[in-house]
């Protein structure tokens, strides 16, 4: 599985703060992928669009996972770029991750958090606090294989695993 990470955050790329949630999506996912992209942008929505593109078009990424960029501050701007980039929606991943959030905290329905496809690629955009991001990719990660063996139009195991 190849990933690329993006984290969308103003403070982290002018250098005022460290990065650790992009960091921490590649470090939970080190035993069954591999980053083959990573970068840390400000929230202006073309600059997303840019990176998200080049990700998937371009480094051929199997998913690509945003951080940051998902809440109501006038500068979040994250699903923005994510949905002018996606070809198809996967509503299912950002409601899976909203659901589990809430019995966390009930700032969770805050999250305007989306994911879609964009050729042989899943975008999924993430919270921005490793709090957030850990407890995410643990609700995402069981599904993640499945999905790229979906997506590179591989069916024959559909439903083979249900329960």
């Amino acid at each position: 599985m190849l990933i690329s990470v993006l984290t969308a955050s103003d403070r982290c790329s002018r250098n005022i703060c460290e990065d650790k949630s992009g960091p921490l999506i590649s470090q939970m996912l080190c035993g069954t992928a591999k980053t083959v992209g990573y970068t840390v942008v400000p929230d202006e929505k073309e600059i997303i669009e840019k990176e998200l593109i080049r990700f998937c078009d371009e480094l051929h990424s199997d998913i690509v996972f945003t951080t940051g960029g998902t809440g109501f501050a006038p500068r979040d701007v994250t699903p923005e770029a994510t949905k002018a980039v996606i070809e198809r929606e996967a509503p299912g991943i950002p409601e899976a991750i909203r659901a589990f959030s809430m019995t966390k905290t009930p700032k969770a329905m805050l999250s305007r958090a989306t994911a879609g496809i964009r050729g042989k690629t899943l975008i999924i955009n993430l919270p921005g606090s490793p709090k957030a991001v850990k407890e995410s990719l643990e609700v995402v990660m069981p599904v993640l294989q499945h999905a790229i063996e979906t997506m590179s139009g591989c069916t024959i195991s559909c439903g083979a695993n249900a329960k």
